[in-house]
């Protein structure tokens, strides 16, 4: 959705400052980030993990990504319940760096979690957008994301600040030179991105009720966000999977006429994917793809998206990009995707 655009909802307002927002905070946080890399680096630590919930569980498994391929470190997900409700978090989080995401730093599972796992000697790290939150209060290292204020229900600058901040964490903790260049052009990027108009797809998924979302590798997290998403604000009951898990049982649920939208990630996740993408196209399923302008997605709906990025810089990228087209459907299906219904800002689980 072109930037140009009137704004009509919270939600693209604050996605439309994600690009501004993202490239301030690589500035603003230079010095600390680099400090916390060579801590880690000293570190050496056996594995990291992290703890979230929601849109910021999904950045946790984007973090889980780059740590894993970019950090060689192994990163597991701690489930809040662990330390919340059971207080079972394991001693072996000794010495070990736990990356508590949130963007409010209020919920108070997480709260719990991250101090259960505190006792046990993890150092808690908070990426998080409230600095003067309870979670920021308790962290050891405090990587403030500098989205600004989020009121729409729906997370979509807080989420893509995040997003931003891990990958610079990856980057500094790996010395990746590569990855730290890439950075450098997260502005224009994700400006370019935000201005990509993907409201092609809006008529296939008007009256749409279920659909898949597929990615791999970088972008099997944005999947999952963009699915999140779909449910959230367009009440549509949409699923993320692997495109390589796909075929291990969700293919059976795949129709003629049924919609797909295929993030495809820019790096050698992409194997197989042109293979799996007829095998939709078989069974008469409507692709929707972004990431495949080569022609090789016969009769998909083909989504504007830069092809020559950095494929971590890449996933975010595709994230900005979507937003616009979750705004566009909730209001074509005449839904307000700043106020889903039983949904709330922050979620007190306990």
């Amino acid at each position: 959705m072109s930037l140009s655009k009137p704004v009509t909802t919270k939600m693209a307002e604050e996605a439309r400052e994600a690009p501004a927002r993202a490239a301030e905070q690589l500035r603003r946080n230079a010095a600390l980030v680099r400090e916390a890399g060579q801590r880690l680096r000293a570190l050496a630590p056996p594995f990291a993990a992290t703890l979230a919930r929601g849109s910021s569980d999904q950045a946790a498994a984007f973090a889980k990504f780059v740590f894993e391929t970019h950090v060689a470190m192994p990163t597991l997900s701690q489930a809040p319940s662990i330390g919340s409700l059971y207080h079972a978090t394991s001693p072996r989080f000794d010495g070990v760096p736990l990356i508590a995401i949130s963007q409010s730093g209020r919920s108070p599972d997480l709260l719990a979690a991250a101090e259960d796992a505190r006792r046990q000697g993890a150092i808690v790290i908070a990426v998080v957008n409230d600095t003067a939150s309870p979670l920021a209060d308790l962290a050891e290292i405090v990587i403030p994301v500098h989205a600004g204020p989020e009121t729409s229900v729906a997370a979509t600058k807080s989420f893509v600040c995040t997003l931003v901040a891990l990958a610079h964490l990856a980057a500094e903790w790996s010395g990746d030179a590569g990855l730290l260049a890439a950075l450098e052009t997260t502005g224009a990027v994700l400006e370019e991105a935000a201005n990509a108009d993907w409201t092609s797809a809006v008529p296939l998924l008007r009256a749409a009720q279920t659909m898949l979302v597929l990615g791999r590798g970088p972008t099997l997290p944005i999947a999952g966000e963009a699915a999140l998403k779909l449910k959230e604000t367009s009440g549509l009951h949409a699923e993320a999977f692997s495109s390589a898990e796909v075929a291990h049982g969700p293919m059976r649920l795949v129709g003629a006429g049924d919609p797909v939208l295929v993030l495809a990630p820019l790096d050698v996740a992409r194997e197989g994917l042109v293979e799996r993408l007829a095998d939709f196209a078989e069974r008469g399923a409507k692709l929707i793809v972004a990431g495949m302008s080569d022609g090789t997605a016969p009769g998909a709906i083909v989504l504007p998206f830069r092809e020559d990025l950095h494929p971590v810089l890449g996933a975010i990228a595709q994230i900005q990009s979507f937003y616009g087209l979750a705004e566009a459907l909730a209001l074509a299906r005449g839904l307000d995707p700043d106020r889903p219904p039983h949904l709330n800002k922050v979620t007190r689980t306990l």
